[in-house]
């Protein structure tokens, strides 16, 4: 569902004929199946004449068209809404209606109107987390309980790390669900319901990023607002920083850079007495959002604070969510500004540093960096090796479930082919024979 139009066609059982017959009978004009296929594949803009029509069979007043614009005034099933309180009760009502029917929401799109997101995050930040009433309803949770939610987090993260968010996003919604009944029906103290609530905003995360990895943008906004307040609710700043920072990149890929730039600036904000790792992540991450504008000049400052945070890593302890965010990553989030900002020599030495330093285990991130660096030498001129770099990524981004990498390698194998190198060509087949 990568358009709004195709979730209502989907709704109504039309095919893309009967939606253009739609407009045709009120308009007494040509059904052409092309238009629905222009403006749900291409981008393209209904004329207005096409809009009224389609608004009025599906009962829209006018004024909504107008005031809301294309595709935004669609009716596409329940939104989010920023009226839940952040309080505890608020949290875990959230998340009860999050974990489970998200996992099935299979919304290519955001469903947050502009604004709402950065607004929410500003909320976020100006709001004093709530005290925990223990629930006494149900058994206790108690010390070995927590505990093993707490050490089940990091396979999760490797798992989604290796075999994309396609192949995990079930798994961890699995868990969410388990964690959200207990803070529902279970009692426990403070202490244990503060460590329930930051496994469920954890858990959140990696569910909105697993959703958001394999392209249902609306369950990973779903996640992610759920996941904001359980970390809002246990007092932790740094894990509620975290998601808005996922939440920030997810703006930058949906083409909504200045909303993206607000989410990353709250999230840096909020995690100003974070260790100098989160930190260093949160830095970078709102370099990048500045260098997505063309801001070199910011985006260098805040390249500059991030590597004096970097070097003071090692110093002190971080959360176990902060420890991918090794040389490896940050080298790589350095390129990626650098690759935005055409600085394409910067860009591959820092790719060079990622590509010697990252774990095996992480191999839809290594395939990530080597189409990156392809992309560099591919722009400075170096046709044959872009070829190879990315030869060597194909099977890693054909056995990972991550639409983004796979969308990724069809990009960059147009491009090449596109050269009509020799290389090109075998690389052509090496990927055909890779998707078949």
């Amino acid at each position: 569902m990568v358009h709004p139009l195709s979730y209502l066609r989907e709704q109504r059982s039309w095919t893309q004929q009967d939606l253009v017959d739609v407009i045709a009978r009120r308009l007494n004009t040509a059904a052409r199946r092309e238009k629905a296929w222009r403006w749900e594949r291409w981008g393209v803009v209904p004329d207005e004449d096409s809009q009224v029509a389609l608004a009025d069979e599906l009962g829209v007043d006018r004024q909504t068209v107008k005031a809301l614009g294309w595709p935004h005034w669609l009716p596409t099933g329940p939104a989010i809404s920023a009226s839940a309180p952040w309080t505890v009760k608020g949290a875990v009502t959230l998340l009860d209606d999050t974990a489970g029917p998200a996992v099935l929401d299979r919304r290519g799109f955001l469903i947050m109107q502009a604004g709402l997101a950065a607004a929410i995050a500003e909320r976020w930040l100006a709001t004093e987390p709530p005290k925990i009433n223990a629930a006494l309803e149900g058994g206790r949770v108690d010390a070995d309980l927590l505990d093993c939610f707490e050490q089940r987090l990091p396979a999760l993260r490797r798992m989604d790390a290796s075999l994309g968010g396609g192949s995990v996003r079930s798994l961890v919604d699995a868990e969410l669900r388990l964690v959200t009944d207990l803070l529902r029906h279970s009692s426990y103290s403070e202490l244990a319901g503060n460590r329930l609530l930051v496994v469920a905003a954890e858990l959140g995360r990696i569910a909105g990023w697993a959703s958001f990895d394999a392209g249902f943008h609306a369950a990973a906004e779903r996640y992610w607002f759920a996941a904001l307040h359980a970390a809002h609710s246990a007092a932790d700043r740094a894990a509620g920083a975290n998601i808005l920072k996922c939440m920030s990149l997810q703006r930058v890929d949906t083409e909504r850079p200045t909303e993206a730039l607000r989410l990353a600036d709250a999230a840096r904000a909020g995690a100003k007495d974070a260790p100098a790792r989160v930190r260093a992540m949160l830095t970078t991450r709102l370099a990048r959002t500045h260098a997505v504008l063309g801001e070199s000049v910011a985006c260098e400052r805040r390249l500059a604070e991030a590597e004096t945070e970097m070097s003071r890593a090692d110093e002190e302890a971080s959360p176990a969510w902060a420890s991918y965010f090794d040389q490896a990553e940050y080298s790589a989030q350095v390129a990626a500004c650098y690759l935005l900002l055409q600085r394409h020599q910067a860009s591959d030495y820092w790719l060079q540093q990622t590509l010697a330093l990252q774990p095996a285990e992480r191999s839809r991130d290594r395939a990530t960096y080597l189409i990156w660096r392809a992309d560099s030498v591919l722009n400075l001129g170096d046709v044959e090796q872009a070829c190879s770099l990315v030869a060597q990524a194909a099977p890693d981004v054909v056995a990972t479930r991550s639409v983004r990498n796979h969308r990724r390698l069809l990009d960059i194998h147009g491009r090449l082919l596109a050269h009509r190198h020799p290389a090109a060509g075998e690389l052509d087949e090496c990927v055909r024979s890779l998707l078949t």
